[in-house]
């Protein structure tokens, strides 16, 4: 199982304390955690995982993989920018954004797109007629964990045609 972790590249101590403790949970269940690789809430869930014996997956913006943070088994540089979100969201089998800004914003639209169960913790929440339980809210790291685990495997597989 493949998580993404998602959310904004500075952020304050309180979303910090929640990422890592969401990676260490992740990296206990034996996933493998994915990330954009650079600061704030991508540095705090490498940390909780990696911390916890978990392998992490940093998939950067840039061409310098020296731009990752520390915390990651493997950093891909891709040379994408933000078009790397993409990528970052496509490679979870679930999407956990804790707290973001606008980037955050754009990888839970890629998410919704191709399908893949979001679950927000301290999140953006999405409001249009038509559009239910698009983002599913959750009030702790253990919840966000359990439920990207179950709506994972609740999805089946989608076909590389998308």
């Amino acid at each position: 199982m493949y998580i993404s972790v998602i959310g904004a590249a500075n952020s304050d101590q309180e979303t910090a304390r929640l990422a890592e403790e969401v990676g260490k949970l992740i990296a206990e269940k034996g996933a493998v955690l994915v990330c954009g690789g650079l600061g704030g809430v991508m540095t705090a869930v490498s940390k909780g995982a990696r911390e916890a014996g978990g392998v992490t997956v940093g998939i950067l913006p840039g061409t310098n993989r020296t731009e990752a943070n520390p915390h990651l088994t493997i950093a891909l540089a891709t040379g994408l920018g933000y078009a790397r979100n993409a990528l970052v969201v496509q490679a979870g089998d679930a999407v956990i954004a804790v707290g973001g800004e606008f980037g955050t914003l754009s990888e839970i639209g890629f998410a919704l797109q191709f399908g893949k169960p979001v679950i927000g913790l301290n999140t953006w929440e999405l409001n249009r007629k038509g559009l239910k339980d698009s983002i599913v809210a959750v009030k702790s790291p253990k919840e966000a964990v359990e439920k990207a685990f179950q709506l994972a495997g609740a999805k089946p597989a989608r076909s590389p045609k998308g």
